[in-house]
């Protein structure tokens, strides 16, 4: 009887290994928010579940959310939101975000409304260590240029450039915790403003 208990027990730790290891590894990631750089829609300690597999169906769009490698530090995650995409020119001066690409060759200056209420927090973009503040920074395949919700307190593209796809763990997809923000975390439109 005692060896036909550990066995039961054995193959129900198998089959949920079977079940949740590759749902973990292939499919969604948990992460922990640390910081405030994307307030006020991702606050610290908060817990989300990253999605891993749709951008493996198609690419990452402006207005993500994601979930990436630090450049600087591999053993360390960030979330930030994806800005510029592959191909497109981003320049972050004169305390907006302008985008290049084929259909703007002029550019357009990103909306920056819906994460900054406050034009005074906006217009702190070039403050601090912020290498690539001022220059143009045009992005290769499969390169993305990042940035924090909360602009004025977030290391993002201005410090450390564009990122690789290789480096994303996937986009933000489920809220965990606090209970009362449980839900599901929207793609947002990111329109550009018409200059």
């Amino acid at each position: 009887e005692a060896f036909e208990f550990v066995w039961e027990t054995l193959k129900v730790v198998l089959i949920a290994l079977v079940i949740i290891l590759p749902v973990r590894y292939f499919l969604v990631q948990p992460f922990f928010v640390k910081g405030s750089s994307m307030v006020p829609n991702f606050h610290d300690k908060e817990y989300i579940l990253v999605d891993k597999w749709t951008y493996k169906l198609g690419r990452a769009d402006r207005g993500d959310v994601i979930v990436f490698k630090s450049p600087t530090n591999p053993k360390e995650y960030y979330i930030k939101r994806i800005i510029g995409l592959p191909g497109e020119t981003v320049l972050v001066a004169n305390n907006t975000v302008t985008i290049y690409n084929a259909r703007y060759p002029d550019g357009f200056v990103l909306d920056a409304a819906p994460y900054h209420a406050d034009t005074e927090e906006y217009a702190t973009l070039c403050s601090g260590t912020t290498s690539f503040c001022g220059q143009k920074v045009t992005l290769e395949d499969k390169h993305y240029f990042v940035l924090g919700d909360n602009r004025k307190h977030s290391s993002d593209g201005r410090a450390f450039g564009p990122i690789t796809y290789e480096s994303i763990s996937g986009m933000a997809w489920l809220r965990l915790w606090p209970l009362n923000e449980i839900g599901f975390i929207h793609r947002t439109e990111y329109p550009p403003v018409t200059q």
